[in-house]
């Protein structure tokens, strides 16, 4: 049980971090376009911060399916 918390804990710890890093890194940044969503819209955004969000909401998620939350079951 401690073992899937620390696992989540460094998941979620490093990809915060590379966010923090992100936003760092993108201020300068002047290459802005918009994302075409399903309904709507989105506002201009720099290039470098969609690539870098799709990246670490990628990495979040695959941290989570590598943790397996599933009990193993007992078999006599």
């Amino acid at each position: 049980m401690f073992s899937k918390f620390k696992g989540i804990l460094f998941n979620t710890t490093l990809n915060i971090s590379f966010f923090f890093l992100l936003i760092i890194g993108i201020q300068n940044s002047s290459n802005k376009v918009k994302v075409n969503l399903l309904i709507n819209e989105t506002i201009k955004l720099p290039i470098s911060f969609i690539i870098g969000t799709s990246f670490i909401s990628g990495s979040l998620l695959g941290g989570f399916i590598s943790l397996n939350f599933i009990k193993p079951s007992k078999s006599s």
